[in-house]
Order: C-alpha cells, then sequence, then structure tokens
C-alpha cells in the first residue's frame, strides 16, 4: 500500500524525513489521510511554511504536552503527533498563508534539536505506524452503526445538520477520520484519538468520548 498526498506518494516510513519542523497546536488534530486547513499568522510560522515550500513540504503537526497547565513559549511536547504535507497554500498580502496539510503518517518525538530557525525541529521516527503501509488497518471492524448513532444524537442534541448522503457514501475509514477531526473535544480527548492504534478503536475511542459528553461527563469541549 501507500499513500498519496498532494503529487506525492509514501511508500513506508522510510519516505519521511528523519526530522521536520513541528507546529505545536492545543487541539489541533491531523491524522493520517486527513485534510487539516491552517491559518498561519505568527512569524516564526510563517517562516516555517516558507522553510517546508522550499524543502520536502513537510510539517509535523503536534500539541503540547498535556500536562502543562501554564502557558509557556516553548512547552515540552506530546511524545506522538502527525506529519502532514503541504498540499494547498495561499498568500492572503497581510502576511498570513492559508495552508492545507494532509496526513501523512504519526511519528514519535525521538528528540528536539537545536536550531537556528524560529521554528523548532524535531528528529522523528515512524516506525512503528503502519499508517503508510495499511492505511485502512481495522477498517472492516468499525462499528459503523454505533458511530454513526452516536453522531447522530450529538447532532441532535446541538440542533445540528449533516449532509447524511455524503456521510452514507463514505468509507469507514474516511468517516472515522472526519468525525475525529471534525470532532469538538478538547486536547486530552484530541491526543487519544490520535495515538488510537487503528481505525476500529479510533471510532471506538470516538464513541466513548461522545457518549461521555452526551451523559453530561468530563469530556472536555471546545464548544463549552
Amino acid at each position: 500500500m501507500t499513500v498519496q498526498a498532494g503529487n506525492h506518494r509514501y511508500e513506508g516510513p522510510a519516505d519521511l524525513p528523519d526530522t521536520i519542523p513541528v507546529f505545536p497546536l492545543a487541539g489541533a488534530l491531523l491524522l493520517p489521510s486527513g485534510q487539516l486547513p491552517l491559518n498561519v499568522f505568527e512569524p516564526r510560522y510563517v517562516a516555517m511554511i516558507d522553510w517546508a515550500l522550499k524543502r520536502d513540504r513537510i510539517v509535523g503537526m503536534i500539541q503540547p504536552r498535556l500536562d502543562q497547565v501554564a502557558r509557556q513559549a516553548e512547552p515540552d511536547l506530546c511524545a506522538i503527533g502527525c506529519a502532514g504535507r503541504i498540499v494547498q497554500f495561499s498568500e492572503t498580502g497581510d502576511g498570513r498563508y492559508l495552508v492545507t496539510l494532509s496526513g501523512i503518517s504519526r511519528f514519535t518525538v525521538l528528540e528536539e534539536i537545536e536550531v537556528s530557525t524560529p521554528f523548532r525541529q524535531c528528529r522523528v521516527s515512524a516506525a512503528g505506524f503502519a499508517d503508510i503501509a495499511e492505511p485502512r488497518q481495522g477498517e472492516a471492524e468499525v462499528d459503523r452503526e454505533s458511530l454513526l448513532r452516536t453522531f447522530r444524537c450529538y447532532l441532535d442534541a446541538h440542533g445540528l445538520e449533516a449532509d447524511w448522503e455524503s456521510v452514507n457514501k463514505a468509507s469507514n475509514a474516511s468517516l472515522v477520520t472526519a468525525l475525529s477531526m471534525m470532532s469538538p473535544w478538547g486536547p486530552s480527548e484530541k491526543q487519544a484519538l490520535l495515538e488510537a492504534a487503528d481505525h476500529a478503536r479510533r471510532a471506538e475511542t470516538l464513541i466513548a468520548i461522545t457518549e461521555i459528553a452526551l451523559a453530561g461527563g468530563g469530556a472536555s469541549s471546545s464548544l463549552q
């Protein structure tokens, strides 16, 4: 199997660079094969996009470590993030980039390296993740009925609508990825979704988080 991101094909973990720029952003979730739009305005991350566009277009999305409460200029990072390729970008004329990242593979941070760039860079490894070799791993085991039932309950509880024609046409893998990335849950829940072993485990995690929230439990939400 291979993963296509824009014009580039990735055939295995070795196709990803060993060192990548990282974009620490709490609550942001990029998953393999997912599409993440970003409005990049902070000067150091505008510089990061410039830098990536001149090279392999790879950016690592990662969250600050979840146990850090105080805001820090250089927070410690979670151990696992997701590498994405810049597949669309536009300049706004006021110093910003509008960027779309296409997810390729999760990675483990081996170490953060000292750099002269204004943005951070890490040495990473995608070994141990099947995101490229088996991008649909666990898809057949997804409990689609339970996932859609929970999704419908969430929409009803918040007075929201969905494009059910598109939802019903989506594959299990695409559906789990899209619902996970668009979910309103907080950083810890997003990290749990990222680290789920495969599509079936990710669907189970998403269902559990949503059911807890619907029952008035403790799942954090950006809507609260």
